[in-house]
């Protein structure tokens, strides 16, 4: 009898561990807001400061949708990848140095031909 409750003690000892870090996972995830508050941007007020320096959301986001915007308004369906990314590329260069300029009036200053 002694040998089957000092097994069965030995195995609780064992999985202790992992009950505490179950139990403190389980407490941590209470206090974790059940959904992310849905966040809209109206694009035409983001400042290159806050384009650059990722005030609302990263930068890579809003060229993405600068991109598709304008194709979209070509009607043009294609995505031209490396040239998205040179073109946010020189969009993040140029609000860099054009902090209080709109980023839509910065697409239109760098690149008006393909608008």
């Amino acid at each position: 009898m002694r040998d089957w409750i000092g097994e069965r003690m030995r195995t609780i000892i064992r999985f202790l561990p992992v009950l505490a870090v179950a139990l403190g996972l389980t407490l941590a995830l209470e206090r974790v807001p059940a959904a992310w508050a849905q966040v809209t941007l109206d694009i035409s007020k983001v400042t290159c400061d806050q384009f650059h320096t990722y005030k609302i959301t990263n930068p890579q986001n809003i060229a993405i949708w600068v991109n598709g915007y304008y194709h979209g308004k070509r009607g043009d369906v294609t995505l031209e990848t490396q040239k998205l990314v040179e073109g946010a590329r020189k969009l993040r260069d140029y609000c860099r140095q054009n902090r209080q300029t709109l980023v839509l009036e910065a697409v239109e200053t760098l690149f008006p031909k393909e608008r």
